[in-house]
């Protein structure tokens, strides 16, 4: 039978978890909050010890979430909310894609002619000897 109750997922600690951890790469942030109510495949759960002597790398910032010690439960998945809102607040709007110009002239130029766009992709091709 398997134990319902979540380890710390450092190597070797077996002791019960108490928040959970997850990474906003883009944003070099590390979140630690109250234990996650599903254990998710890219969030790490940590024990009392190991989540107070967490750091995060040089340059990136460790938001901390306050813990209840009353609530046994979480009533949410507060971690993921918060994750996602600093994925949206970090997004910046793309700039809009500028109309295609006027058609390449292909007159033994030499140079590559564009024949399509996909983002800030060019798609090109050879001119034609």
């Amino acid at each position: 039978m398997v134990s319902p109750v979540r380890r710390c997922s450092r190597t070797a600690c077996g002791r019960p978890a108490v928040a959970t951890l997850t990474y906003v790469y883009a944003d070099s942030t590390a979140v630690l909050g109250p234990l996650a109510t599903y254990a998710e495949p890219h969030c790490y759960d940590l024990c009392a010890e190991h989540s107070e002597r967490l750091t995060a790398p040089r340059g990136w910032e460790v938001v901390r979430l306050a813990m209840d010690p009353t609530t046994t439960r979480p009533s949410g998945d507060d971690l993921e909310a918060l994750a996602d809102a600093v994925r949206e607040a970090a997004r910046t709007p793309s700039p809009p894609e500028p109309p295609p110009g006027p058609p390449v002239p292909r007159g033994g130029t030499g140079d590559p002619v564009e024949v399509a766009r996909r983002g800030h992709l060019r798609i090109l091709r050879s001119p034609e000897p």
